[in-house]
């Protein structure tokens, strides 16, 4: 068990930030294909 916990403190962060980033990531990507998505018939106005 004592060996168990630093590697999980130094493992466990980044995959967290990582989680973390990816997340923001997916959210942004989702706007961004939304507006994709609207430009045709935006075009068309």
């Amino acid at each position: 068990m004592e060996e168990l916990l630093p590697i999980l403190s130094e493992v466990g962060f980044p995959i967290i930030v990582t989680l973390f980033l990816l997340y923001r990531i997916e959210a942004k990507l989702d706007v961004v294909v939304n507006s994709i998505q609207g430009l045709p018939e935006r075009l068309r106005e």
